[in-house]
């Protein structure tokens, strides 16, 4: 007995999936209901063979989206950013589900059936209201999301091209760190009050600054961007940044416009449960698109854990998903590497304990946030050879160590 699964998606949610679900030969079978199902595991004696089509729209081989940077650094080629072999049919877009007859519908024209649906589409890149912006992007003016979004800004930047980053998030410094590294003069300019605001505090964020700057970065902080000539920036004050080449990191998007479409539950991702089940039974979600718990993690690590989590799920392996305790980590290069993590609760409650080592000569910042005997959360930027304990403390929920904060934020 076989049972259909298809993957709609060719990122790393939905590859990691496919290799999980390739490994094992038992999943449960077609109208058996949610959460249920017959495989080798159930004691009926019954196997239920798995089939897995991953529907991939990008052409390329899937690859590690969060080493785009580097490619784009010059760095690495895009091969060494591949991720492990899995058969993906590849650029092939999804236009449609059909729920009823439990198939999908595809722009090659062709028509999949389904016993299972995956839902691992992703995000999309944000597109700020600006003028001059509209449905097609002018030429010289990139998002960056995709590999092909990647190439087409190594392809374009020269030595001395001058380039805007519009964001000053993970995005948009990666970005502008890796235009600097090509040659490229770059202006960043983020609306924030500081870099990275999500991750960071005001004094982590300062040292940041300093960091991007040694490389060349020209960087503005509460700084909005108004609008778009052509390639030049124009700001709120009315100042425009003369460029040849705009980055655009505003952030991203989850991908629901397949499941709005097909009438499942959809708030800021696609709504799923402890088993990454929608409102449909039969369709599960995973990765940037999924929204578990009231949050929409956009994250690799989570996606990671997802697809860990519905394998099991798919083969009969009773398991949940109950949200994952991401960090985030980020190298910079430049004159010494930079290396950043940050995770949990970086702001203290009233009763909360902090510890903070600063050392701006060395360029290093230590921040940990303790509530009774847990570490709730970090900021940690230098050379980080603390973070691994306090990572594997924090993301297990463990009581802190017996050897002192002190000496593990202070790595040696």
């Amino acid at each position: 007995m076989a049972t259909q699964i298809v993957v709609i998606g060719g990122g790393t949610a939905g590859t990691r999936l496919a290799r999980r679900l390739a490994a094992s030969d038992a999943a449960p079978g077609p109208g058996t209901g949610p959460g249920t199902g017959t495989g080798t595991g159930t004691g009926t004696g019954v196997t239920v063979t798995v089939t897995v089509t991953v529907i991939g729209e990008e052409p390329h081989t899937p690859y590690n989206r969060v080493l785009l940077a580097e490619v784009l650094a010059g760095r690495y080629g895009p091969d060494v950013i591949a991720l492990p072999t899995t058969p993906v049919r590849r650029g092939v877009r999804v236009v449609r589900i059909d729920r009823a007859d439990q198939v999908v519908q595809c722009d090659d024209g062709s028509v999949v059936p389904y016993d299972r649906l995956v839902l691992a589409t992703g995000s999309n890149p944000v597109l700020p209201p600006l003028r001059g912006l509209g449905r097609e992007l002018p030429d010289g003016v990139h998002p960056f999301r995709t590999m092909d979004d990647c190439l087409a800004l190594a392809a374009a930047v020269r030595d001395g091209t001058r380039a805007v980053v519009i964001g000053g998030g993970l995005l948009g410094v990666s970005a502008a760190r890796a235009l600097a590294e090509r040659g490229a003069h770059v202006v960043l300019a983020h609306q924030g009050e500081y870099l990275m605001e999500r991750q960071l505090d005001p004094d982590a964020a300062e040292l940041l600054r300093h960091h991007i700057e040694s490389l060349g970065v020209e960087v503005h902080t509460e700084c909005r961007v108004r609008g778009l000539r052509g390639t030049s920036v124009e700001l709120a004050d009315g100042y425009v940044l003369d460029s040849e080449l705009v980055v655009l990191a505003c952030g991203v998007r989850p991908r629901i416009g397949l499941a709005q479409a097909a009438g499942l539950d959809v708030r800021h991702g696609i709504v799923v449960d402890d088993e990454l089940r929608t409102s449909d039974p039969y369709i599960h979600a995973i990765g940037d698109c999924a929204e578990h718990d009231g949050r929409v993690y956009g994250l690799a690590g989570p996606a990671l854990e997802q697809a860990d989590v519905l394998a099991s799920v798919l083969t009969a392996t009773p398991a949940r998903y109950t949200g994952t305790r991401a960090l985030t980590r980020l190298t910079l290069a430049g004159h010494g590497p930079l290396d950043l993590a940050a995770f949990g609760e970086t702001t203290p409650l009233p009763g909360d304990d902090v510890v903070r080592l600063a050392d701006a000569t060395r360029g290093a910042y230590r921040k940990v946030v303790v509530r009774g005997d847990r570490l709730v959360g970090g900021i940690l930027l230098g050379e980080l050879g603390a973070v691994g304990e306090l990572a594997r403390t924090w993301e297990g929920d463990e009581p802190l160590p017996s050897t002192p904060l002190l000496h593990l934020l202070g790595g040696s």
